[in-house]
């Protein structure tokens, strides 16, 4: 079967990993271990020449990661991957390591609180500007809003909180048009129910705490390559220049295009922000992250079965005032999700009652089985005041641009019989207004 491709389940379960190479233990073991024995100095030439794979530190390699890298990989079709700490690590190491040298990130404004908190915060200090496209919806705006100095684009493939779904396709048409890489966070769709790579995105990243993993057990993060940008079109430097580590054993200087061919975007990742800023994911959090992708597509498609149901009720709710999620009678992103997302646009999405913040926080407290916790993907359905929580950081102005409303109600659906999340969401809301 090795020239067959293999479907998604079947990698899910086995991508990575081969018994054989591993004591022919059936479960990827834990290699609880700081550094590894390097053989003789001839070896460790070859090992540090990169002439021959194998372990150094676990700091930047470990066999437990390892699989956890090939398998991600070889499920969203990329050439590489790196794992991290967590999903910031993933995107603030992607967007460092393209934007390196005072370039600027041209982004949306439909993102995660804390990614744009950490653009005001964090990056103008490191000499990276950031520009935003004011219109998600519209892929000219990024046309517009390109500056000469953008290094990068980066987009959400299902917005956070209100489920957008971005053109990937036409933005990577924009960002390869002026020569720049597509950086696409896919954490909310998952590669069960989309591959950015397969529509021009460049770069993938993911917070694997969240659905990847489902279970809310880890804290993890993955930088994902499709290999086929062109880094050696003048516009990035720092992947041509010489670099004295990458020396051959011959002791002759090379550059990461020169060193890693087609993925040496993860490679830099892996070498200089993980080697030397340290965001290493522990291999039992990775073992815990593999567990977790045995039974994504099982997961994910219940999950989105059952946030489709509850969609339906919400909008039929006399108290509810609107709903965002792609499956809405109303939405914006329906068409773009019918072509990006055939199988379901996820299971997170927002929902807002006409109502004041007492009657919401009233809500969100009677709940009986929806966990109020900032995360999403969890095997339990949560719920969460993102003004408040998750996109606290953000002005009022912020929030207002994002489309981020003071009603808003972030739900995750998890695992649990929709029959009974709908019911505890009829309790909350009827006490809400009693």
């Amino acid at each position: 079967m090795s020239k067959k491709e293999l479907g998604f389940d079947t990698k899910k379960v086995r991508a990575g990993y081969n018994p054989s190479e591993h004591n022919r233990s059936v479960q990827v073991p834990i290699y609880q271990t700081a550094s590894y024995e390097l053989g003789d100095t001839a070896r460790a030439g070859r090992l540090l020449a990169f002439e021959e794979f194998g372990y150094l530190y676990t700091r930047v390699g470990n066999p437990t990661v390892s699989a956890l890298e090939q398998r991600v990989a070889a499920l969203d079709g990329a050439k590489g991957a790196v794992a991290l700490a967590s999903g910031m690590a993933a995107v603030s190491y992607a967007l460092l390591n393209a934007a390196e040298g005072g370039g600027r990130i041209l982004t949306s404004p439909n993102l995660y609180g804390g990614t744009i908190d950490s653009f005001r915060k964090i990056y103008p200090k490191f000499g990276i500007g950031i520009d935003y496209a004011r219109d998600v919806d519209d892929p000219a705006s990024f046309e517009k809003a390109l500056k000469p100095e953008t290094k990068a684009i980066f987009i959400e493939s299902i917005t956070n909180p209100n489920a957008v779904v971005a053109d990937i396709e036409a933005i990577a048409k924009v960002a390869h048009d002026h020569g720049i890489p597509l950086i696409v966070d896919n954490t909310f769709a998952t590669p069960y129910l989309q591959r950015p790579l397969d529509f021009g995105a460049d770069i993938v990243v993911y917070s694997a705490t969240k659905a990847l993993s489902g279970h809310g057990s880890a804290i993890a993060g993955l930088v994902l390559e499709g290999g086929g940008f062109d880094w050696a079109n003048g516009k990035f430097p720092q992947f041509t220049e010489k670099v004295y580590v990458l020396r051959d054993t011959a002791g002759k200087e090379r550059s990461f295009l020169e060193t890693f061919g087609d993925v040496p975007f993860t490679a830099r990742v892996r070498m200089n922000y993980l080697g030397y800023l340290g965001a290493a994911l522990g291999p039992l959090d990775a073992y815990l992250v593999l567990l977790g992708i045995e039974t994504l597509s099982e997961r994910v498609a219940k999950q989105v079965a059952s946030s489709e149901r509850i969609v339906k009720y919400l909008e039929g709710n006399k108290r509810v005032a609107w709903v965002k999620h792609p499956s809405a009678k109303v939405s914006p992103s329906a068409a773009l999700a019918k072509k990006y997302l055939p199988k379901g646009a996820g299971s997170v999405f927002s929902f807002g009652i006409a109502a004041s913040e007492e009657r919401v926080n009233k809500l969100i407290d009677s709940t009986e089985l929806f966990s109020y916790q900032a995360n999403v993907g969890d095997a339990r359905s949560l719920i969460i005041n993102s003004p408040k929580t998750t996109h606290g950081e953000l002005t009022d102005e912020q929030q207002a641009i994002a489309g981020i409303a003071p009603e808003t109600i972030r739900l995750s659906i998890g695992l649990e019989d929709p029959d009974d999340l709908i019911a505890d969401l009829d309790q909350a809301i009827e006490k809400a207004f009693a």
